[in-house]
């Protein structure tokens, strides 16, 4: 895969079992990452990821992101200190998303809350 011109360092092996997204913000789509807090079971948040992101996350140890507003890479608490340490990455089945066990650090939501899915139920009621 190419990612802003260069070929991804991504495991090939791994980078085939994927099945992205169209997505006009990054040229090879994007994956589902949804991230859980490690001991728990807590949904987090849903972020997205491309080859380089989610090689990034895998040898880092830090998990990184592809912002589609932005255009561009982040890495979860380098700016709010909100870190995510991964402990576990796993694939679905269908190759289309991502489980990304962490230990959370702080808020995962942009909105300050622990989890972005914190608000409004929807139901059942």
């Amino acid at each position: 895969m190419r990612e802003n011109g260069r070929v991804s360092q991504l495991d090939p092996a791994i980078a085939a079992r994927l099945k992205r997204t169209p997505d006009p913000t990054a040229p090879d789509g994007l994956v589902a990452a949804i991230v859980q807090q490690h001991d728990t079971g807590e949904v987090l948040m849903l972020g997205w990821m491309d080859d380089e992101a989610l090689h990034r996350t895998l040898t880092t140890g830090r998990a990184t992101y592809w912002s589609r507003s932005r255009r561009e890479y982040w890495v979860k608490g380098d700016t709010s200190g909100h870190v995510q340490w991964v402990k576990d990455v796993r694939l679905d089945c269908d190759g289309d998303a991502l489980l990304i066990a962490v230990d959370q650090e702080g808020a995962a939501c942009h909105t300050g809350d622990r989890t972005c899915f914190d608000a409004d139920r929807l139901g059942p009621q």
